[in-house]
């Protein structure tokens, strides 16, 4: 039983005035965190104590599939370069060097770690399959840090790594994982949605998110609420309402129309009377690409079109050019591949490639909804015109076909054809599966069953501890504070003697709350000498989930039980409150 008196509960009437989501306003206000920099947070004592519970949770789920590391947060340079993941990562790797000028990193993840031990440890199929994670600190240089706890500089992950000899043992790790979160996240009482996710700098095959939703996301889940398809936006996909195309015009081929100062999608539709759902926007990229032939690393335009009405999604595009970054063309890049000013582009009269292999040629990238469509409108590579009657296939040649939009809120589900929603989500757990990426290129090998060399294949998985925590405040609160579920709440019950000054009601506060710390609930007593209205607003902040209030009524032999959740108030027997927390709290399974 622990004594409020005695503990550092710093407790605040006001949050700061940077906190926008309300688990930054109400993490500081309880008294769980208190910024020490600009991302960079002290966990206290109510914080501490929820985190240990979350990370026992994590824990024993762990346990029953894989083995618990420690590894180090300092790593060597030469370790990321063996992945090539040193430049990739860029400024959001935290780089120092030695006393002896040797490049190092804090460590933002474990893949190449994990990796380096495989490789020099694992010698045969017999070793295999191998689950190792561990729980420590993650560090990455934000260049935005904000919203509290939710996007920060160092962060507690839980990352795990499986290692298998082939891809249907990597289904087996793979789903492990996926039962293993969908128990963790249940123990935490979240309200969650597993969605399909795009696997990002990560790599690999196939991507699984577990999603809270909540307006303090900065994520986006499109679901459908009739046969749960779910996915993020930048995987999601949906069904298109069919669109009449537009009736050709003289012969049928191109045409050259006259559109003076009209550059916009929607100032051409309306000039010419059209819909942007009959246009087509094209966007100007580049992107760095290596010659094959001389080995030198050129820029290469890549040309996306989709339909007027569209949005490129940025993180499908950088899956269609193989996860490399892409930049706007300059005006001058423009002028050299379209011989005409931005405003007026269109994909007819180039020579595109046929393979993005031919990496002489610019790549053009066409929206799968403008596949089989005809007679839609594009910008002639001229100023102030545009051309009618073009048709993808017959007036140009695409290098590849792909799914390069966003989805939006209302489209037809994929699956089952209802109405998809779009919200905004906090992202707590996920797996990856990573495949060859890195096992390959650090060049980790075991024997098979024949004697053969061959590569074992890995996948990846995180859970970030204090997701769940802001997570489950987003989810619980109210102007007064928030409650938590009991399995990751600091206490599950504050019992509150409203007058410490009366006898009677001081000594039967104290028995309850040694009587629930004796059965093994736990426990605070809120001893303090204050007012019955400053204890209430406390115990309403703090995120316990039962308080009981020990007043007048004691003369009654009954206390009054309050659930924080719902207000819900109602007398309990003092001589009976041990089994009713433990029908409460300790329900028979």
């Amino acid at each position: 039983m622990h004594r409020w008196s005695q503990l550092f509960i710093p407790t605040l009437r006001e949050a700061p005035a940077d906190a926008e989501v309300a688990s930054h306003k109400f993490l500081v206000r309880a008294g769980f965190i208190r910024q020490l920099a600009t991302g960079i947070y002290s966990y206290l004592f109510l914080g501490q104590r929820s985190f240990n519970k979350i990370i026992g949770i994590v824990r024993e789920e762990m346990d029953k599939i894989g083995q618990e590391f420690y590894l180090p947060a300092l790593h060597p340079r030469e370790l990321w370069e063996s992945s090539g993941r040193w430049s990739v990562m860029g400024d959001t790797m935290f780089r120092l060097k030695d006393r002896k000028g040797a490049d190092l990193c804090l460590g933002m993840t474990e893949e190449e770690v994990m990796t380096e031990i495989a490789r020099k440890e694992l010698r045969s199929y017999k070793q295999l399959p191998q689950i190792w994670y561990q729980i420590q600190s993650k560090f990455r240089d934000e260049a935005r840090p904000k919203s509290g706890l939710l996007r920060v500089r160092q962060f507690l992950m839980k990352d795990s790594y499986s290692f298998d000899i082939d891809a249907a043992g990597l289904d087996v790790s793979y789903q492990k994982h996926h039962d293993a979160y969908c128990r963790i996240f249940d123990r935490c009482g979240l309200k969650y949605v597993v969605v399909e996710a795009h696997s990002g700098a990560m790599g690999g095959s196939q991507s699984h998110e577990f999603m809270v939703r909540t307006a303090a996301g900065e994520d986006q889940v499109v679901s459908c609420e009739k046969c749960n398809y779910a996915a993020n936006m930048d995987k999601a996909t949906s069904k298109l309402v069919p669109v009449e195309d537009l009736a050709a015009t003289g012969d049928g081929n191109p045409l050259e129309v006259h559109t003076p100062g009209q550059k916009t999608i929607e100032d051409v539709a309306r000039f010419l009377g059209v819909s942007p759902k009959n246009k087509i926007k094209t966007l100007a990229l580049m992107v760095d690409e290596k010659d094959s032939k001389t080995g030198k690393v050129v820029p290469r335009p890549v040309v996306v079109l989709l339909r007027g009405d569209h949005q490129l999604n940025e993180a499908k595009l950088s899956s269609a050019v193989g996860g490399k970054e892409t930049r706007p063309m300059q005006a001058e890049e423009i002028e050299r591949l379209f011989w005409s000013p931005a405003g007026f582009l269109g994909p007819i009269g180039i020579e595109w490639a046929r393979d993005v292999r031919q990496v002489e040629r610019p790549i053009l990238l066409v929206d799968n909804a403008l596949e089989g469509r005809t007679n839609l409108i594009s910008g002639a590579n001229k100023e102030d015109y545009h051309l009618k009657n073009v048709t993808p296939g017959r007036d140009f040649q695409p290098t590849a076909y792909a799914d390069l939009r966003s989805v939006t809120a209302g489209e037809s589900c994929p699956n089952c054809s209802a109405p998809l929603r779009i919200d905004t989500a906090v992202e707590i757990g996920h797996i990856f599966k990573l495949g060859y990426k890195y096992s390959e290129s650090m060049g980790a090998r075991v024997l098979d069953r024949n004697g053969k060399e061959v590569t074992p294949i890995m996948g990846s998985y995180g859970i970030g501890i204090e997701r769940i925590l802001t997570a489950a405040i987003e989810q619980s609160n109210d102007e007064n504070g928030f409650w938590l579920p009991p399995p990751i709440a600091p206490f599950e019950i504050v019992v509150t003697p409203t007058n410490v000054g009366d006898e009677k009601v001081k000594s039967v506060a104290e028995d309850i709350a040694q009587q629930l710390d004796a059965a093994g609930f736990e426990v605070l007593l809120d001893d303090r000498d204050e007012r019955p209205g400053v204890k209430f607003k406390d115990a309403d902040l703090v995120g316990i989930p039962y308080r009981v209030t020990v007043g007048k009524k004691v003369t009654e032999g009954t206390v009054e039980v309050v659930r924080r959740s719902t207000r819900e108030m109602h007398d309990a027997s003092i001589g009976a409150i041990t089994g009713y927390f433990q029908q409460v709290l300790r329900p028979a399974r």
